[in-house]
């Protein structure tokens, strides 16, 4: 039987408190609450679309503006996957998803592999959703990136309307982390030559 890949992290700065906690191998349940209602729609599609298991207290200095708040979330966010992940092995390490939301289409590609690097080719007809900065979002998947050590590329291949597109681009990376950090029996260690991610 797999170990449990499950991971809790939290991070206090003068600017915010994030308590994040994390199951790889849930069924899509999810506790959101970061002060800004489409973040939380969003973080919650994240975890059913990827049935990932996900607790999520955000706690920001929000009468400046959702930046710090959305940043540093996807940084501990970033952390909670590392560690759950542990050494990789048996893991599928790549997925991929061409996700669909009305209007909205959206490809996004994983790789687990321990470099970071992020390509984001995404652009908004309209600067805000609700009460979240469109700009924010590449500053989440930023801080996922880079803390979780994943090549992340995303990109909106069309659209005209700025919700959907979001939500799409969400649901796209939580498919392709799903097929990324999925088991695969034929995968006995690491699906690396160096042997190690």
């Amino acid at each position: 039987m797999e170990e449990k890949r499950i991971s809790s992290v939290e991070r206090s700065t003068r600017e915010t408190h994030i308590a994040v906690t994390l199951n790889l191998d849930g069924s899509g349940v999810s506790d959101i609450s970061t002060g800004m209602g489409f973040f939380d729609h969003m973080l919650e599609g994240f975890a059913r679309h990827g049935l990932f298991d996900l607790s999520c207290r955000a706690e920001g200095d929000l009468h400046v503006d959702g930046h710090h708040t959305v940043e540093d979330t996807g940084i501990v966010i970033g952390q909670a996957l590392a560690q759950a992940l542990g050494d990789k092995k048996g893991i599928r390490r790549y997925g991929s998803a061409i996700l669909p939301m009305d209007d909205a289409l959206v490809l996004c590609a994983v790789d687990l592999g321990g470099r970071p690097w992020l390509n984001y080719d995404c652009s908004f007809p309209s600067g805000r959703v609700g009460d979240l900065d469109t700009e924010l979002v590449r500053e989440f998947f930023y801080g996922i990136t880079c803390n979780a050590a994943i090549n992340l590329h995303i990109r909106l291949l069309d659209g005209i309307n700025t919700h959907h597109m979001i939500e799409a681009m969400f649901k796209a990376f939580a498919k392709a982390l799903d097929t990324a950090s999925s088991f695969d029996p034929r995968i006995t260690d690491v699906l690396s030559t160096k042997g190690s991610l």
